[in-house]
């Protein structure tokens, strides 16, 4: 696996450090994949994204309680790892993540628990030639959520690691498997009804980083992100000026904010639209790299595609009802 380095040198001798004191206690023995669940329920899970928790927690339903690492409002690219969140690791009888490199910094020491217990990517299962490939990098796009068709692949990856993991109960995991299923392609169907009703000509959606690529190609709208696919990239005036210039010329109305992303660069767009005489409105704020608040229905997947989808087809004038898919989103919107 590839692991991007910290930006900071003392963050990385310290998460080493966490690291070499958790690791240094467990044994060496091989874990047996594939063997039965010995210990007691519920079933210990660790999760790095809430999307990730979110799939296992309506999997596993009551037989597994899911500890997850990175919450609300956190940028998982350049999520530093604690040491308490090497604990829950090691703490965990079984973990997922969501993989491509998403969490860049987690992944040396997912590798490592991954020698001692299950741990699989719910990403696993998608073919090369799903995925996106970012040319600046020439890494894979990790943002498959974005995409309901491609992320509900991720729930069987996490049905079929349960159901081998915990055999007697794998009937459970099917049956809650095909249900969420069920409810996604739901929500899949409503994001194209709504993506579509947007004006062609408005159908332009502009973030501050690309997570929204998968969102382009799955329900057909133009996505221009003003960073690449990792916000540990910098955002150049030639690219801010290239926006304001689609911007202006296309007549786009708003622009949109991210909750884990720095809005300085958004700003700077509605600044370079404004001096050139065209007004542009903050649209709203996006759940692109973690979901909402824990306890909210934006605090679940569903929640979380169903707001976005909602707030971009508002503020573009396309027809959407306030409350979103089913009256669940709060009254924000």
């Amino acid at each position: 696996m590839h692991w991007h380095p910290p930006s900071n040198s003392f963050r990385r001798f310290r998460w080493t450090l966490a690291i070499a004191v958790f690791l240094s206690g467990v044994s060496n023995a091989p874990f047996a994949f594939g063997a039965d669940f010995k210990g007691s329920y519920p079933i210990k899970v660790g999760t790095t994204v809430g999307m990730v928790a979110d799939i296992v927690k309506e999997v596993a339903g009551n037989k597994a309680v899911v500890t997850n690492i990175i919450g609300a409002g956190v940028d998982p690219h350049v999520y530093n790892p604690t040491r308490g969140d090497v604990a829950v690791l090691m703490k965990s009888d079984i973990i997922f993540y969501s993989g491509l490199l998403l969490e860049g910094q987690m992944t040396e020491i997912l590798a490592k628990v991954g020698a001692k217990k299950p741990v699989h990517a719910v990403t696993e299962r998608l073919q090369t030639e799903y995925l996106l490939r970012d040319e600046t990098t020439n890494h894979d796009d990790p943002h498959v959520w974005m995409d309901v068709r491609g992320w509900s692949q991720a729930v069987e990856v996490v049905a079929r690691a349960l159901s081998e993991f915990d055999p007697p109960n794998a009937a459970h995991y099917g049956r809650n498997a095909e249900a969420y299923q069920g409810r996604l392609k739901e929500l899949d169907a409503y994001a194209r009804k709504a993506i579509a009703s947007i004006p062609e000509n408005r159908r332009v959606l502009v973030t501050a980083h690309d997570a929204f690529n998968y969102l382009s190609r799955a329900y057909g709208i133009e996505v221009l992100g003003i960073q690449g696919i990792s916000t540990e990239s910098e955002a150049g005036l030639k690219d801010i000026n290239r926006i304001v210039e689609t911007l202006v010329t296309r007549g786009v109305p708003a622009v949109f904010v991210e909750t884990s992303v720095s809005d300085k660069n958004v700003k700077a767009l509605i600044e370079g639209a404004a001096a050139r005489g065209h007004r542009v409105a903050i649209g709203g704020e996006l759940f692109s790299d973690a979901m909402g608040n824990a306890g909210t229905y934006e605090g679940t997947y569903i929640g979380m595609i169903d707001h976005n989808v909602t707030t971009i087809s508002r503020a573009l004038g396309g027809n959407a009802s306030a409350g979103g898919m089913s009256g669940k989103l709060s009254p924000r919107h």
